[in-house]
């Protein structure tokens, strides 16, 4: 089975769903999957630097009261899937699209999933910027990357443009929010469902 996951690196939902689709997996042991990992650019036009965190918050939904109440419900949900979120130590909202790189090279080397999570990790639970090459280099070696060949690889301009051709290809297919998972080209089921969700759109699949 092919599983496009359409996501983005600094969206707390993709975190959740990432590990809902993990267990899905798990409901379906037998089943043979290639996790493909598209990126899906909230900000595509964000600065190379990021933005404040805090006031991408309130610019984006407009109130202090709101974003502490999405984040309290996000934080409760993410208990759920073992995910200990701490928005209060994230200083910045980066530009993802270097994040996405190190994913690509990654999955060149069968570690495109060791990647994701701890990409995800470093950002939501330990506070780091993801947007910093020298903080990806760190966590491209903390999965068993080269350093060295991380570092060169991020410094240069490979597959920056793929990131952004496979932005536009997900939009134009429609996807207007993530997670998305598409499942062998045909079948797509959007946000963070519960695993026993996908696990039957597994089985629609293989019918």
């Amino acid at each position: 089975m092919y599983i496009d996951v359409c996501f983005d690196l600094i969206c707390p939902w993709c975190y959740i769903g990432k590990r809902r689709l993990q267990r899905a997996l798990g409901l379906r042991p037998a089943l043979q999957a290639q996790l493909h990992w598209r990126p899906f650019l909230l900000n595509p036009t964000m600065q190379p630097d990021g933005i404040d965190h805090k006031g991408y918050l309130l610019n984006k939904f407009g109130s202090e009261a709101r974003v502490r109440r999405l984040l309290g419900a996000l934080e409760q949900t993410g208990q759920t899937e073992e995910i200990d979120f701490h928005f209060e130590d994230i200083e910045q909202t980066p530009n993802s699209t270097n994040a996405h790189r190190l994913v690509r090279y990654g999955s060149e080397f069968g570690q495109g999933e060791p990647v994701v999570e701890a990409l995800f990790r470093a950002y939501f639970v330990e506070g780091r910027n993801i947007g910093q090459l020298q903080e990806l280099t760190a966590i491209g070696q903390s999965v068993g990357l080269d350093s060295k060949a991380v570092e060169t690889y991020l410094h240069s301009e490979k597959d920056v443009e793929w990131v952004n051709s496979q932005n536009d290809v997900t939009h134009r297919l429609g996807i207007n929010g993530v997670p998305c998972f598409v499942i062998n080209h045909e079948m797509a089921l959007q946000g963070a469902q519960p695993p026993e969700v996908l696990a039957r759109l597994f089985d629609a699949a293989t019918a």
